[in-house]
């Protein structure tokens, strides 16, 4: 029996990835233009990063991670998300002393043991950018709208961004014992993890997808309901700024995202047409985490976005660009002597920056056509015996049929002068 990939995985095949990296050029355009630098951390880290960054409560720490011990029996885990890593580079790689803020993205393979569904992978792919030491308001105004931005540029359509904002350890203090004095009552309708969580971090029942719990914490005291003055001031400066942005947004007040280090402003996109799971794209303030990991006190705002959930909405909205052209042209070698020659002039073509090919099986002139026409390529240049003697290329338009024969010592330079005009022959 044939090996197969392992389950929640996918193969990216030539004629799929384009889109990939269709997606992938849009992100960084869109950064570079805010400002952004590209950050890349290692795939796997010690396993504490992700307790004490994630959080121990969280779904992913408890339930999620591909979690092994190496050669010399450290506990290692493949990367479940990124925002612990990139602090923890910002931290051991001290970028506090670079001038503030510093402003990162990264693209990624992140990894989570759940259960497949559309959209949804064990391996899968990140998109997201964080933003160490500004505390400013301003910030998380700017980087909602560098994902608002985005979406706009990809196309998509029907998106709602939920804001909301979870307060800081002194009010949220206040919630907590607000919500579990509301819950005290019904603790018996609740799920076997929202129990755990009442003690540990009882907002996070209030994220809790479970119908029956869904309804326990309906009409439960919110985090909005227990805003000290200076989280309230924040959040409505922040929701000002969006406005004046052109953001569409609304206020959500039971959105508090899955992870434990979020404080102040979290906010979530949601786009209708991709399933049960309609969110595209999740993140928030994070003034915590860096002092949790063991750096200085260091104020963040992030957020991430799936790419496999992102090309899902484009490829249901219809979004998805248009394959590019393939190649340019395709040498058709008639013979080892041609084969010769054409492969020397393959690599002068190659070194002007043209995207040639060449049959590297022997086959025949009709075979070597088709293949030409499967690649794509606007132009056949057909080198065989007669065109040798004649010291002349053949060049067939694929496409109109037509053909011109072109001087050997001129080839280079035609071809260069057809392919930067786009000129037909």
């Amino acid at each position: 029996m044939a090996i197969q990939r392992p389950k929640g995985t996918q193969d990216l095949l030539p004629g799929t990835i384009e889109t990939w990296q269709y997606l992938e050029e849009t992100m960084r355009n869109v950064c570079r233009e805010y400002g952004y630098e590209e950050i890349r951390t290692p795939i796997f880290e010690a396993t504490e990063l992700f307790l004490r960054g994630v959080g121990q409560t969280t779904d992913i720490v408890k339930k999620e991670m591909y979690t092994f011990l190496d050669k010399g029996d450290r506990s290692m885990t493949l990367r479940p998300e990124m925002t612990a890593s990139v602090c923890r580079a910002y931290v051991e790689d001290k970028l506090y002393g670079q001038p503030q803020p510093v402003k990162l993205y990264y693209i990624g393979p992140m990894f989570r043991y759940e259960r497949p569904q559309s959209g949804r992978f064990r391996q899968f792919h990140q998109f997201g950018v964080e933003v160490l030491g500004g505390d400013q308001a301003v910030v998380d105004a700017e980087v909602i709208s560098l994902v608002w931005n985005l979406y706009q540029r990809l196309g998509l359509t029907g998106l709602e961004v939920h804001v909301n904002s979870v307060g800081c350890p002194v009010c949220r203090t206040k919630h907590r014992a607000l919500l579990q004095e509301f819950l005290s009552a019904r603790r018996d309708d609740l799920c076997k993890d929202c129990l755990d969580r009442f003690e540990r971090n009882p907002l996070r029942i209030l994220d809790c997808k479970n119908p029956t719990c869904q309804a326990v914490t309906s009409g439960a005291p919110t985090t909005r309901d227990t805003l000290c003055e200076d989280c309230s001031t924040h959040f409505e400066r922040v929701l000002a700024l969006l406005e004046v942005a052109g953001v569409l947004f609304r206020v959500n007040p039971r959105l508090v995202r899955g992870l434990d280090y979020y404080t102040k402003t979290a906010f979530e996109v949601m786009v209708e047409e991709i399933g049960a799971q309609s969110s595209i794209c999740g993140g928030g303030r994070y003034d915590g985490l860096v002092e949790e990991i063991g750096g200085p006190p260091t104020p963040g705002f992030g957020f991430a976005m799936g790419l496999e959930r992102v090309l899902l909405a484009l490829q249901v909205q219809h979004k998805l660009p248009e394959q590019k052209p393939g190649m340019f042209a395709m040498l058709v070698a008639l013979g080892e002597k041609a084969q010769t020659q054409g492969f020397a002039l393959l690599n002068d073509l190659r070194t002007q920056g043209l995207p040639v090919s060449m049959d590297l099986l022997g086959r025949s002139l009709k075979a070597q056509l088709k293949s030409a026409d499967r690649q794509g390529a606007r132009y056949a240049l057909i080198l065989g015996e007669e065109e040798m003697e004649k010291k002349v290329l053949l060049i067939k338009d694929l496409t109109l049929g037509e053909q011109i024969e072109v001087p050997l010592m001129n080839v280079v330079e035609e071809l260069n002068k057809m392919y930067q005009r786009g000129v037909k022959v």
